[in-house]
């Protein structure tokens, strides 16, 4: 049995800064809420923390065969990123990440496509998957140019979702970086144990998300990689891999064993622990020097997987 962790110690002050200002608009209790109203905080919370969109970004909002999408360019792109927003399958949308994307476009200068995918529990699995394959599709089609698939919490899910499907469907995905991914471990791994109530989310949340995917009586998938990446029986085939976990998180471990199973199947891929770090940490990259330099691997990552560049040997 694995000991609950001393947060007061694994976690510096301007993480902890970060984590109270979280709170004063998403408060620890916001699941108990109604669907409507953790939508609101969650809403009001991103807005406090936006900060802009760089010099130089051009924004457009689209359908991608009727997916809702938001196009981010900066002169011209040679890669396209696909980005999923997190939230749980839940909150967020297109304004929920829309400084991250706007930076991930110009430190890279490639497009950026944010998906707003059909959201739970109005819409349940496979609506969110479907959304963000259709959009990756339409893309590839669009701009006629190589992918990079990328997606924090529910969209680290979605983006590995859409990578383990694209084999065989779709050959310009050079690779995929998992932010803090949930891809559907079973909750055997010791950071499920270790971080049970670690700030910015607690195991009981994380149940939450993973059932109001699921229509009422609607069985729990088993060997569907479209709702549980880890479920696939086959790993192999897949782009090379960047998955970057945050150390104080119930799912670290889900991270941790999607690199175990690419590397069993002879896959490149890149595991970065981040000590120190919750759940939900992009936000705080302004604040904390933990979380900018953790954005600045990220979008090291993503710039080098849109190259064909592996610098991790």
């Amino acid at each position: 049995m694995s000991a609950a962790r001393d947060y007061a110690k694994l976690i510096d002050e301007e993480v902890w800064a970060f984590i109270r200002k979280t709170a004063e608009s998403y408060p620890e209790d916001a699941v108990a809420g109604s669907i409507a109203d953790q939508r609101r905080v969650y809403d009001t919370m991103c807005a406090v923390f936006h900060q802009g969109r760089p010099k130089g970004v051009t924004v457009e909002d689209r359908s991608a065969d009727g997916v809702p999408v938001r196009i981010y360019s900066a002169g011209d792109p040679s890669c396209t990123v696909m980005y999923f927003h997190g939230g749980g399958f839940v909150v967020g949308g297109l304004d929920s990440h829309d400084d991250v994307c706007a930076e991930i476009c110009a430190m890279t200068g490639y497009r950026v496509v944010s998906v707003d995918y059909r959201l739970s529990p109005e819409h349940h699995h496979p609506a969110a998957f479907d959304d963000c394959w259709a959009a990756t599709r339409w893309a590839a089609q669009e701009y006629a140019c190589e992918l990079v698939l990328a997606g924090d919490s529910a969209g680290g899910n979605l983006a590995a979702a859409v990578a383990h499907h694209a084999r065989g469907r779709l050959d310009s995905i050079l690779g995929q970086v998992l932010i803090y991914p949930g891809l559907g471990g079973d909750g055997s791994a010791p950071s499920f144990e270790e971080n049970a109530e670690a700030p910015m989310l607690t195991l009981a949340e994380v149940r939450f998300y993973e059932n109001i995917r699921l229509a009422e009586g609607q069985a729990v998938p088993v060997g569907d990689p479209t709702y549980a990446p880890l479920q696939d029986s086959d790993f192999s085939g897949l782009p090379p891999t960047v998955i970057v976990t945050a150390d104080c998180d119930p799912i670290r471990d889900d991270g941790a064993e999607y690199a175990a199973r690419l590397r069993e199947a002879g896959g490149k891929v890149h595991r970065i622990n981040e000590e120190g770090l919750v759940h939900g940490y992009l936000r705080a990259r302004t604040m904390a020097e933990r979380a900018r330099a953790s954005f600045e691997r990220i979008e090291v990552a993503i710039e080098a997987l849109g190259q064909g560049i592996w610098p991790y040997d």
